[in-house]
């Protein structure tokens, strides 16, 4: 007969971001612990001391990365993943009112581990190079959606007090708007700009000449007027300067975060299966899919296992006479938008790709479901390659081949 002290002991974290509340539980439900720790790199040793001395068979997070995770990890416990959408459905399983606490969490989250964990797959970490390239195509972005923001702060700006300027070049963001705008930031300062004057100008900053000018300094010239005083445009004209040296700065540092991204994807092991697939490259669309899918192969058996993490393959719902098909919106979002982003242009590409994606518009499909549609496509064409570590060749694709020429 087993004693208390040799029993299968699970553990249970509800991750915050000062405390961490932490349950351990034996294999009856019975609490063998309860305890509340900070959120430091010393408490995380601790905590992992003393889950070893406990000899815990698995640890449930609501989180798939962090510091603690990787802790945990590199301690050689068992993570594994149950997410808050899923903690939110279990509670009521646990609590009638469905209520929320840190502690009840905690105790969810192991005695969930303890009866359902054979349902659960372990996390396991990728190879440092993969962990780094994660990082970096996360920070480029962030830094993206960061620059977009500025540059839609820029454009509410310029409805104010230079309505002429939008859309006057292709992107506000552009080398030759900044530098225009930079010039002329209101249209106080434009209003004595001569068509001669700003040929020259353009002529100065190596404008391509896309649009004649002519028709550029008409816009400038007949736009609405902003009915600014002088005082009122010099504020502009300060809010307008700060916004674009924002812009500026966020732009340099996502192309040195770009020229790095390039440089370590070339040195990855796995890079010739990215790079391989039309439209993604050698840059950060390839360095995208390749951090977010990762190096384990263990991680994903089948192509089925991939789609669902990806949010790209649809949920079937079914009960009595009653089945329906809905969006899956529990999903690993960040893999979902490497895969999405790819997709969507591959059909530019892929004679194939479009093929399908053309297709799935015919039966009614909108767009985005047209583009999860193929992406779902994909997804069985990378994991092959994936799996067997070689690159996309359309000539062994049958679908492909199929619609050739």
């Amino acid at each position: 007969m087993s004693t208390r002290d040799d029993r299968k002991l699970f553990a249970g974290i509800d991750w915050a971001s000062k405390t961490h509340m932490i349950c351990v539980v034996d294999q009856d439900g019975t609490i063998h612990g309860r305890f509340e720790i900070t959120n430091t790199s010393k408490t995380f040793t601790g905590l992992v001391k003393r889950l070893t001395k406990l000899r815990v068979g698995g640890v449930a997070i609501e989180r798939c990365d962090g510091p603690l995770v990787e802790a945990l990890l590199d301690a050689g416990h068992q993570v594994f993943v149950i997410t808050p959408r899923q903690v939110k459905g279990l509670r009521s399983r646990y609590r009638g009112s469905g209520a929320k606490s840190d502690a009840g969490d905690a105790y969810l989250l192991a005695d969930v581990l303890r009866t359902d964990g054979h349902r659960l797959t372990p996390l396991t970490q990728d190879s440092d190079a993969t962990q780094v390239l994660r990082s970096l195509s996360r920070t480029r972005k962030q830094l993206v959606e960061a620059r977009v923001g500025l540059v839609n702060q820029l454009r509410a700006e310029l409805e104010h007090c230079f309505p002429g300027a939008i859309g006057l070049f292709a992107r506000l963001d552009s080398d030759v708007a900044i530098a225009f705008l930079r010039r002329y930031p209101t249209q106080h300062t434009a209003a004595r700009l001569t068509q001669a004057r700003f040929a020259a100008f353009l002529r100065r900053i190596a404008y391509c000449g896309r649009k004649p000018v002519e028709e550029l300094f008409t816009r400038v010239h007949d736009a609405p007027v902003a009915g600014l005083s002088a005082e009122e445009a010099d504020g502009h004209t300060a809010c307008v300067h700060a916004l674009l040296r924002a812009v500026e700065a966020v732009r340099t540092q996502e192309r040195e975060l770009e020229a790095e991204i390039i440089e370590r994807l070339d040195a990855h092991a796995d890079a010739h299966i990215f790079t391989s697939l039309p439209k993604a490259g050698h840059g950060v669309r390839a360095a995208a899919l390749l951090a977010e899918i990762g190096d384990d192969r263990a991680r994903f058996p089948d192509e089925e296992a991939l789609a669902a993490l990806a949010g790209v393959a649809p949920v079937t719902r079914a009960s009595g006479k009653y089945r329906g098909i809905g969006f899956r919106w529990a999903a690993d979002k960040k893999l979902r938008n490497a895969l999405i982003d790819f997709a969507d242009d591959s059909r530019h590409a892929s004679p194939w790709a479009a093929k399908v994606y053309n297709d799935a518009i015919a039966r009614g499909k909108r767009h985005p479901h047209a583009v999860r549609i193929l992406a779902r496509a994909w997804v069985r064409v990378i994991w092959r390659c994936w799996q067997n570590h070689t690159t996309y060749n359309p000539q062994l694709h049958g679908g492909a081949m199929q619609i050739a020429p």
